[in-house]
């Protein structure tokens, strides 16, 4: 180790000119110790630490090659969690160089090995004067031991390209070849009230006014969001008290003070002390009473971390904490989702044919208000809650370190969701048409002949029901409607488009293989027990229990977030079918001038023509009926040969593309295309199985497109962006969802022909001779 760039340095021994090696935070706790405040013992673990370790393991190249993967402006909030998720799992299994290791140890030692530790980051640009970025780097309290103290150390290297972190990545000044981290390692100060102090008020600096917080404890007790603190507001020029407020934590001590009146003073001698200082006001968090006050860590007080139009604030808000997500959890399965499912049932009972005029114009209106107090449901809580899918990726990859990162995802299977419950349903009624060739033959000659439109439901229905199995497959079918498909899509009813839904059913039938999503239920619990196992054997057994609670909301997390989709999709598809009363209820009193396409924009429309009879003329524009067209964009005379995305689903494929944009492609879809979307939805994921591979525009490991073709085996890509602007219908593209490319065009190596014959769907392997 070279003398002059040392891998750890004490807190007590660095001076004001290594900031830039040991970081904002440790500088600012070296200071104060030279000013002689009382602050935890410890060390710093430079950033001539960190280059030497992601340098050994080579991490730096693999940092640019995941942030260079497309244009970080481009990339969604999912495609950057993933990117960090990728990120910290290589860091954790790679192994910190002996001369680290060792340095590290010594230091140790010194301390005390078995106390426990705080290790907190230490970034160069972290809380400066000019933003503190509070919260976007790891900090872990309790850590005991040399084992856990180097994975501790770890994590917080890996959390300098957190996806929290890497929002902010312009303002931290990130560079995969440049930038770096150092940690804080100190003694865990245990005392029995703990809290923050702020020279002045966040929300009001402009004020003359300064805050103290306190809880029983630790400090991470009030910054985790575990307890509610008491709370002082405090006279910033004089320290007079001007109120107090007791946090609510139940119990008999309630409503008595945590803090008396020296603590207060000595609290707010500390504030102005800092202030002094560093010439800027500070955010305090500290322990303990008296003189045994411990300062924990001062850093400037910022009022704003995103400009007011930035929605990186928002994205922060999607990360709930630990007891936030139990609460989530509880509200989401026992009240949200029971109350959304028991609307739409109610919604669906109403015969709304028997309703006039102002009662039907009242009918849309209150579907109205629900579509949108659901969709705001929808943003504020079961967004957030989806988080509870991401915590388990984490725990479970800091546990057990797998070489794939996204081994986790295997722990989703089995959930009994919606759609997959509908999958099976349409995997039966196919089995129903397989097990009797004439019923299969007439349904296919009546939905897929090629002369004038395909005829009614009822009129399929009438002409099968004399077949041995014809009534079984109209109960089953109609049942199927009933149950699943009262949903919208592209502001279509899917119930209202039964020869869409059959034509499905018949091409799951007639396809030579095809496995389907509906096998979640039941399959792969073998390998769902094994991954339990590895990640019990992974936490110990004082973890057990932890563990377990992690993969009950992860897992309820993944299944209701499928689940609502659908459930909201019923509410859209409601105010759909008391738009359509509207519509024919006009027409039959004469009054409609002009129709286009009805959607859901179309509501205020009717209401306002149902309650004012003296409107003879509505007129009804086209909502979405250039929606398909508006994809039909001429091609360039140039194409790329290679389109770059994310490696969602291993594995190659190639096939025709089939666009999946509005409820009449689903009818189009034929086994062995390339599914090319948007995004895949809950509603459509009924298409999957019969895809040979599946390129979408949205990114994300954690989408429901993602999990469903891992699940299934089918090769996807997504992140692709204008994927469905790009490609055309019938174009032939391969699919490599390891690499995360899609090849335009035929295959023109042998190579790259031998190794897609193996994945071709048998109905696309004569495309290649």
């Amino acid at each position: 180790m070279d003398s002059l760039k040392p891998y750890v340095m004490p807190l007590n021994d660095v001076s004001e000119t290594d900031e830039k090696v040991i970081g904002g935070k440790a500088s600012k706790l070296a200071k104060l110790v030279g000013m002689g405040y009382r602050v935890p013992s410890g060390f710093c673990v430079t950033i001539y630490a960190y280059n030497h370790f992601i340098e050994t393991n080579r991490l730096d190249e693999m940092i640019a090659f995941e942030l260079g993967r497309k244009r970080f402006q481009d990339m969604r909030w999912e495609e950057i969690w993933d990117a960090a998720l990728r990120i910290r799992s290589s860091f954790l299994r790679e192994k910190i160089p002996a001369v680290i290791r060792n340095t590290i140890m010594t230091s140790l030692k010194k301390m005390g090995s078995e106390k426990p530790l705080a290790v907190r980051s230490s970034a160069p640009k972290e809380d400066t004067a000019r933003a503190s970025f509070a919260g976007l780097h790891e900090s872990y309290i309790g850590v005991t031991g040399m084992e856990d103290l180097l994975n501790s150390i770890r994590l917080v290297w890996a959390s300098l390209w957190s996806d929290a972190a890497l929002l902010y990545q312009k303002e931290l000044g990130l560079d995969p070849l440049r930038s770096s981290m150092a940690v804080v390692v100190q003694e865990l100060v245990q005392e029995d009230i703990s809290g923050v102090a702020f020279g002045c008020d966040p929300t009001a600096p402009e004020e003359d006014k300064a805050i103290i917080e306190a809880v029983p404890g630790l400090c991470q007790n009030l910054v985790d969001g575990t307890l509610d603190p008491d709370r002082w507001l405090l006279r910033k020029s004089t320290g007079e008290m001007l109120a107090f407020k007791p946090g609510d934590r139940g119990g008999a001590e309630k409503g008595t003070p945590l803090l008396e009146s020296d603590d207060l003073k000595l609290l707010y001698r500390a504030l102005q002390g800092i202030e002094t200082l560093f010439g800027w006001q500070p955010d305090l968090e500290w322990t303990g009473r008296n003189d045994r006050l411990t300062l924990l860590q001062a850093r400037p007080i910022t009022t704003s971390q995103a400009a007011p139009k930035d929605d990186k604030s928002y994205y922060l808000t999607l990360r709930p904490n630990e007891q936030n997500l139990k609460k989530l959890a509880q509200r989401v399965s026992e009240t949200l989702i029971p109350q959304l499912e028991k609307e739409g049932e109610k919604m669906a009972a109403e015969d709304l044919s028997k309703l006039n005029d102002r009662e039907l114009s009242e009918a849309i209106e209150t579907r109205q208000d629900a579509l949108e107090k659901w969709k705001k449901i929808y943003w504020d809580e079961f967004i957030p809650f989806a988080h509870g899918v991401r915590r388990l990726a984490t725990y479970y990859n800091d546990a057990v370190r797998p070489q794939d990162p996204y081994e986790f995802i295997g722990l989703l299977r089995g959930q009994a969701m919606r759609s997959t419950q509908r999958n099976r349903k349409m995997m039966e009624l196919s089995e129903v048409l397989r097990s009797d060739p004439s019923l299969l033959e007439l349904i296919r000659d009546q939905v897929f002949g090629e002369k004038g439109p395909p005829p009614s439901w009822q009129d399929v229905r009438h002409q099968i029901h004399a077949l041995p199995q014809g009534l079984n497959f109209v109960r089953g079918f109609e049942s199927l409607l009933e149950e699943y498909m009262d949903v919208s899509y592209g502001r279509a009813r899917l119930k209202d488009r039964p020869e869409l839904v059959l034509k499905t059913v018949v091409e799951m039938a007639i396809s030579k293989e095809h496995s389907v999503a509906g096998d979640q239920v039941t399959g792969g619990q073998t390998d769902v027990a094994e991954l339990e196992k590895k990640l019990f054997r992974a936490v110990g057994q004082e973890h057990i229990e932890e563990a377990k609670e992690v993969l009950r909301i992860g897992r309820m997390s993944w299944r209701l977030r499928d689940d609502d989709n659908l459930l909201l999709g019923r509410i859209e598809s409601q105010l759909l079918r008391a738009v359509h009363v509207g519509v024919e209820l006009l027409r039959s009193e004469g009054r409609l001038q002009r129709e286009g396409r009805v959607g859901e924009k179309t509501a205020n429309i009717i209401i306002a023509a149902l309650r004012n009879p003296s409107q003879k003329k509505v007129i009804i524009p086209d909502e979405n009926g250039t929606e398909r067209k508006s994809h039909h964009k001429k091609r360039k005379s140039v194409k790329s040969r290679q389109l770059i995305g994310q490696p969602a689903a291993p594995g190659l494929a190639t096939g025709p593309v089939c666009r999946v944009l509005v409820p009449e492609d689903f009818g189009a879809f034929k086994a062995g295309n390339i599914l090319v979307c948007d995004a895949i939805q809950p509603n459509m994921t009924h298409l999957v199985p019969l895809a040979g591979g599946i390129i979408e525009r949205r990114g994300g490991m954690l989408i429901h497109g993602a999990i469903i073709a891992r699940e299934l085996g089918v090769p996807c890509v997504n992140g692709v962006p204008n994927a469905v602007d790009l490609l055309e219908d019938g174009e032939l593209v391969t699919v490599d969802g390891h690499l995360g490319i899609v090849t335009v065009g035929e295959p023109e190596f042998d190579l790259e022909r031998d190794i897609n014959k193996i994945y071709l769907h048998p109905k696309v392997s004569d495309l290649l001779k």
